[in-house]
Protein backbone atom coordinates (compact mmCIF):
# COMPACT_ATOMS: atom_id res chain seq x y z
CA UNK A 1 0.00 0.00 0.00
CA UNK A 2 1.57 3.06 -0.95
CA UNK A 3 1.91 6.19 1.56
CA UNK A 4 -0.29 8.65 -0.21
CA UNK A 5 -3.17 5.54 -0.39
CA UNK A 6 -2.21 5.34 3.49
CA UNK A 7 -2.80 9.27 4.36
CA UNK A 8 -6.02 9.20 2.12
CA UNK A 9 -7.89 6.72 4.06
CA UNK A 10 -6.74 8.46 7.04
CA UNK A 11 -7.67 11.82 6.00
CA UNK A 12 -11.28 10.24 5.11
CA UNK A 13 -11.68 9.05 8.48
CA UNK A 14 -10.22 12.29 10.29
CA UNK A 15 -12.86 14.51 7.93
CA UNK A 16 -15.74 12.23 9.46
CA UNK A 17 -14.80 11.90 12.73
CA UNK A 18 -14.61 16.06 12.75
CA UNK A 19 -18.02 16.25 11.14
CA UNK A 20 -19.19 14.59 13.59
CA UNK A 21 -17.44 16.27 16.47
CA UNK A 22 -19.56 19.63 14.55
CA UNK A 23 -23.22 20.47 16.57
CA UNK A 24 -25.03 20.73 13.20
CA UNK A 25 -22.54 17.84 11.72
CA UNK A 26 -21.20 19.85 9.17
CA UNK A 27 -18.43 21.89 8.38
CA UNK A 28 -16.72 24.10 5.58
CA UNK A 29 -13.64 22.21 3.03
CA UNK A 30 -11.52 25.30 4.48
CA UNK A 31 -11.81 24.23 7.57
CA UNK A 32 -11.33 21.03 7.49
CA UNK A 33 -8.22 21.27 5.89
CA UNK A 34 -6.88 23.39 8.44
CA UNK A 35 -8.24 20.83 10.85
CA UNK A 36 -6.34 17.97 8.81
CA UNK A 37 -3.13 20.13 8.68
CA UNK A 38 -3.02 21.72 11.92
CA UNK A 39 -4.22 18.50 13.88
CA UNK A 40 -2.80 15.83 11.71
CA UNK A 41 0.11 17.51 9.82
CA UNK A 42 -1.52 16.45 6.52
CA UNK A 43 -1.06 19.49 4.45
CA UNK A 44 -3.00 19.48 1.08
CA UNK A 45 -4.69 22.43 -0.71
CA UNK A 46 -8.20 23.21 -0.69
CA UNK A 47 -8.85 21.37 -3.58
CA UNK A 48 -7.14 18.05 -2.60
CA UNK A 49 -9.62 17.76 0.27
CA UNK A 50 -12.86 18.78 -1.81
CA UNK A 51 -11.73 15.84 -4.05
CA UNK A 52 -11.66 13.54 -1.05
CA UNK A 53 -15.25 14.87 0.00
CA UNK A 54 -16.18 14.29 -3.60
CA UNK A 55 -15.26 11.07 -2.59
CA UNK A 56 -16.66 10.52 -0.06
CA UNK A 57 -19.98 11.74 -1.23
CA UNK A 58 -19.82 8.96 -3.66
CA UNK A 59 -19.86 7.21 -0.82
CA UNK A 60 -22.94 7.99 0.51
CA UNK A 61 -20.87 9.09 3.69
CA UNK A 62 -21.76 12.94 3.38
CA UNK A 63 -23.79 15.34 1.74
CA UNK A 64 -21.94 18.37 -0.09
CA UNK A 65 -23.56 21.93 -0.61
CA UNK A 66 -21.31 24.67 -2.74
CA UNK A 67 -21.35 27.97 -0.74
CA UNK A 68 -19.48 30.40 -2.62
CA UNK A 69 -15.83 29.68 -3.29
CA UNK A 70 -16.24 26.81 -0.39
CA UNK A 71 -18.24 23.20 -0.18
CA UNK A 72 -19.77 22.95 3.11
CA UNK A 73 -19.99 18.85 3.80
CA UNK A 74 -22.42 17.45 6.11
CA UNK A 75 -22.05 13.97 7.81
CA UNK A 76 -24.82 11.60 6.34
CA UNK A 77 -26.30 7.74 7.72
CA UNK A 78 -23.30 5.76 6.04
CA UNK A 79 -20.41 8.03 7.37
CA UNK A 80 -22.08 7.65 11.24
CA UNK A 81 -22.01 4.12 10.56
CA UNK A 82 -18.63 3.54 9.66
CA UNK A 83 -17.54 6.02 12.65
CA UNK A 84 -19.65 3.36 14.76
CA UNK A 85 -18.78 -0.37 13.71
CA UNK A 86 -22.16 -0.65 11.69
CA UNK A 87 -20.87 -0.58 8.34
CA UNK A 88 -17.37 -0.59 6.35
CA UNK A 89 -16.61 2.07 3.82
CA UNK A 90 -13.39 0.57 1.92
CA UNK A 91 -11.49 3.25 0.78
CA UNK A 92 -11.76 4.79 4.73
CA UNK A 93 -9.44 3.46 7.57
CA UNK A 94 -11.44 1.99 9.90
CA UNK A 95 -11.73 3.25 13.46
CA UNK A 96 -10.41 1.44 16.29
CA UNK A 97 -12.73 -0.27 18.88
CA UNK A 98 -13.48 1.84 22.24
CA UNK A 99 -11.12 0.29 24.83
CA UNK A 100 -13.62 -1.54 27.47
Amino acid sequence: MSLERIIREEARLIILRALAEEPNESATSSALREHLADMFMIVREREWVERELAWLKEMEAVRLTPAGTVIIATLQPAGTEHLSHRRFLAGVKRTSRPVR
